[in-house]
């Protein structure tokens, strides 16, 4: 099974849209996913589940059947993760439901981690617990992959849910604010790829029965989405940037510090995709809780929007394909159910 962390530092560049519908696509060729909400602000469980099936996880007073309520005992001191729940949103596709509540773990996983450094026990059950869970969550459902969404942030909270991640893809925009977000996540990755192997060698012999995650965290590629040309944005603005991404991920995440000569987005073995803005078709796909390329007529898909939703589903069957090789996920099936042709 492999886990699959997606982050940048910069917010607001459609990330949890595409975990959404990479977990759809990945689903229609076959695979078995768990979808783990790791972000407090639980945009990705948002679009998943609607209001009434949010309020009737949320509403028991404990959250028994969230991500944090699997975390509780071990947080409150009463034993380790309880089992974790999952919500069945489609057969082969399970939820791992995010939780607000998930943002006061910060200051306890943020203690905990320098606490790893002395060998104490419980700090690391602490830092390996949204790992743990997400491993649980897959083989209770016997899944092939699980897709961890987390928030535009380098806190404690991400660094745990990155620690869970066997592989880690970057989703940035052709702006400034991604990439100063690549600059920022490059080194972080580094360092906590370092610093958690320090502590592996660390681990007390009392817990040589606990599983924990290997230092891996490898750099997969990276996604630019919303790609469009904005009316606000000046042509050669939109190139310029898009003509600095495939340095500035070498430099930042891979640490590869050799120029590169004519490398674009379209050419960089890192790119892993270029996606366009749908624009008003993920209102109709967020009002039909389906993937945009599974838009039907009867869904308000229609005349011209009908050839977005197929070069929507093209999209993220190639970028689906790409993913698979990069991590080394066998896809059980060569074109989507459902789909004859592309």
């Amino acid at each position: 099974m492999k886990t699959i962390a997606f982050l940048n530092n910069n917010g607001g560049v459609g990330q949890t849209s595409l975990v959404y519908h990479l977990a759809w696509m990945f689903k229609d060729l076959g695979l078995s996913v768990v979808a783990a909400d790791f972000d407090p602000q639980a945009n990705l469980t948002r679009m998943f589940l609607n209001e009434i099936e949010m309020e009737m996880l949320w509403d028991d007073g404990e959250h028994s059947r969230t991500v944090y309520g699997a975390l509780r005992p071990l947080f409150e001191g009463t034993g380790d993760v309880a089992p974790p729940h999952t919500v069945e949103i489609s057969p082969g596709l399970a939820l791992l439901v995010g939780d607000l509540t998930l943002s006061s773990a910060e200051d306890e996983l943020s203690g905990r981690w320098a606490a790893c450094l002395c060998g104490e026990a419980k700090a690391f059950r602490v830092i390996s617990a949204l790992w743990r869970i997400a491993v649980q969550a897959g083989q209770n459902t016997e899944a092939s992959v699980v897709l961890i969404d987390v928030g535009p942030n380098l806190g404690a909270l991400n660094r745990a849910a990155l620690v869970a991640a066997e592989d880690v893809v970057v989703p940035m925009a052709p702006d400034q604010f991604s990439l100063q977000g690549l600059r920022n996540l490059g080194p972080k990755l580094v360092q906590w790829r370092q610093d958690w192997q320090d502590r592996l060698d660390r681990k007390p012999p009392t817990l040589n029965d606990l599983p924990l995650p290997p230092a891996a965290m490898k750099p997969s590629g990276y996604v630019v989405l919303q790609h469009a040309l904005r009316l606000d944005r000046p042509v050669i603005a939109y190139g310029k940037w898009m003509q600095r991404i495939p340095q500035e991920y070498r430099r930042s995440v891979l640490e590869r510090t050799e120029l590169l000569e004519g490398v674009t987005t379209d050419t960089d073995p890192n790119c892993l995709k270029t996606l366009k803005h749908y624009h008003s078709l993920m209102p109709l796909a967020q009002e039909a809780r389906k993937p945009i390329f599974s838009l039907k007529p009867a869904d308000g898909a229609i005349g011209g929007h009908m050839q977005s939703v197929q070069g929507c589903y093209n999209d993220f069957y190639e970028l689906a394909k790409r993913i698979a090789d990069r991590v080394g996920l066998a896809l059980p099936f060569e074109t989507p159910t459902g789909k004859e042709s592309l």
